[in-house]
């Protein structure tokens, strides 16, 4: 298992290797209030300055208390809050939670790497991050990039979580190998409060290649469930075949939602995959 903290510093060093994210939907579209600050006057929550009452400004903003102290009235604004709200989540299945022989991280310690660089550049520009299912409401800064690292190494239980109250960017990580069936049964509530998201399709090397010959034994982890076969490479064929089918079957279901898939094999670059997916994020507001 990967220690958390090294996977915080990888995460990081990712970060620092790549342009600065930028969202390009209209601030409009992406307004969640309550959200992070932008630091100039508007609609939002939280106090940002007292200014000078103007004549156009209506007599309902004057500030009394403040007004008081002096002879001069005055008028309290809000921070302008335009963050949008992406939320994480990483299947906790023990397949997903499984490495091969000779693997440096499992699947979801890959997946949460990818994850937290993007999160890391996202709390960085003061949007709002978050673990789907974690309980805790999301947030921006370094707490928050530290609070979604231990939500997803936690996980949810082995239960997929119901969609947030209210809309969010998704970023959603498995391996994606169980029927198509029941992850539309899963995604389908979840695209229908969130239309932007993505799915992170994270594969071990052996289940990319299906390298066995020979007696081969396979387990699938978590369960009981075993299979020798005689002459492994008999089946590589067949294996390759459904491999591709359940593939297309997940991209096929990412664009019935209107989101987008990310593939990555375990070992291989993550540099790579951090900025294949922060294409996609980036993509969000733009036509597909």
């Amino acid at each position: 298992m990967t220690p958390a903290a090294d996977l915080r510093a990888e995460a990081e060093s990712l970060a620092r290797q790549l342009p600065g994210l930028n969202f390009r939907a209209e601030a409009s579209e992406a307004a969640h209030i309550g959200s992070a600050g932008r630091r100039r006057a508007g609609t939002g929550e939280n106090f940002w300055q007292y200014r000078r009452f103007m004549q156009e400004d209506a007599p309902g903003r004057i500030h009394w208390r403040r007004s008081a102290k002096g002879t001069e009235l005055f008028v309290r604004e809000s921070e302008l809050e335009t963050a949008r709200t992406v939320l994480f989540w990483a299947d906790d299945a023990p397949g997903f939670r499984w490495k091969g022989a000779g693997d440096l991280r499992t699947k979801a310690e890959e997946a949460t790497l990818l994850m937290l660089t993007m999160a890391i550049m996202m709390s960085r520009d003061g949007e709002r991050i978050g673990a789907l299912g974690s309980g805790r409401n999301p947030s921006f800064g370094k707490r928050a990039v530290d609070r979604l690292l231990d939500d997803l190494l936690r996980g949810t239980r082995g239960q997929f979580p119901p969609p947030p109250r209210a809309s969010a960017t998704m970023v959603v990580a498995s391996d994606f190998y169980d029927p198509p069936a029941e992850w539309q049964a899963r995604l389908g509530p979840l695209a229908g409060r969130c239309p932007e998201g993505i799915l992170l399709a994270v594969s071990a090397p052996v289940e990319i290649a299906f390298p066995f010959e020979g007696r081969t034994k396979l387990s699938r982890p978590g369960t009981g469930d075993e299979r020798i076969l005689g002459r492994a490479e008999t089946m590589r064929e067949e294996y390759m075949r459904r491999f591709t089918v359940q593939r297309e079957a997940l991209s096929g279901l990412a664009a019935r939602m209107g989101w987008a898939l990310v593939t990555h094999v375990t070992g291989s670059p993550a540099l790579s995959a951090a900025a294949r997916l922060k294409a996609e994020i980036e993509r969000f507001g733009v036509a597909r």
